[in-house]
């Protein structure tokens, strides 16, 4: 009884994606490559050049 009652909980929802459904990135379209390569790159660049903005304003 128990059982049945924990793999009902564990089932997803209708309607959600499954984790499996995920499809591989596709680098030939424009908006994958800028999402998930050039603004991560960006970001960090902008976080190192404020950090270090901000250590010589302590200063």
């Amino acid at each position: 009884m128990l059982y049945s009652i924990s793999s009902l909980i564990i089932q997803l929802p209708p309607g959600t994606r499954n984790p499996d459904d995920n499809s591989p990135l596709d680098f030939t379209n424009a908006f994958d490559v800028i999402v998930y390569i050039i603004l991560p790159i960006l970001l960090i660049i902008f976080y190192v050049l404020w950090r270090r903005s901000k250590k010589r304003h302590k200063d």
